[in-house]
């Protein structure tokens, strides 16, 4: 796990590996709990139900599952999850939608097949990196809103979330790094003379 934030898919895939004639898609997702990950193995399911087997791995932080699904114990899950393993992932779920072709492959072939499924899908995928980072809540008046909001765009161009217009002024919603939380208290004291107000309001990860 990355220090101070963890990796995770950059992007939804599905990825297909064939195997004397077994054809075994992999469907990658990034979730955030366990109730979107068993929703999307339902889906799965769902979409391919014409398919014998439907493999499933997830991992959620310390949380972490795997099904085999009526293949040989060991073949399947376990493999795939080692899979994400490998690539320190987090907050993802993988289904392996087996279509069998006709020829048996082995405890050994089935294990490879599976890993090498969720593998191509994570390397289709690509990773990126969340961390961790301070909500901020900022308050100024008309006449220093858009100065305010172009120094913080110029210092980090992911740190405005949001920006409201008010009768009364204009809230501006920002996610920084922890580390950088006086740098836009400084930043916006600076750009309003001392008038602007800086909350911390909360913390979420954002991509990296």
């Amino acid at each position: 796990m990355t220090t101070g934030g963890f990796r995770t898919v950059a992007a939804d895939v599905e990825y297909d590996v064939e195997v004397k004639r077994s054809l075994f898609r992999c469907t990658l997702r990034r979730v955030a709990d366990e109730d979107a990950a068993r929703e999307v193995i339902a889906q799965v399911r769902r979409a391919h139900w014409d398919a014998r087997h439907h493999c499933s791995a997830y991992v959620l932080g310390r949380v972490e599952r795997s099904n085999d699904d009526g293949e040989p114990a060991g073949t399947a899950g376990a493999p795939m999850l080692a899979a994400l393993h490998g690539a320190e992932l987090t907050d993802v779920v993988a289904v392996v939608t087996r279509w069998f072709g006709g020829v048996l492959l082995g405890t050994g072939g089935l294990a490879r097949a599976y890993r090498s499924a969720v593998a191509g899908a994570i390397d289709a995928a690509g990773v990126l990196v969340r961390r961790p980072v301070t909500l901020l809540a900022v308050a100024v008046d008309h006449a220093h809103a858009g100065g305010v909001e172009h120094a913080l765009r110029a210092a980090d161009p992911g740190a405005v979330r949001a920006v409201d217009y008010t009768a009364d002024g204009v809230r501006l919603t920002l996610a920084v790094p922890p580390d950088r939380v006086e740098a836009a208290r400084t930043l916006v004291a600076e750009q309003t003379a001392g008038t602007g107000r800086l909350t911390e309001t909360g913390s979420d990860y954002a991509d990296a």
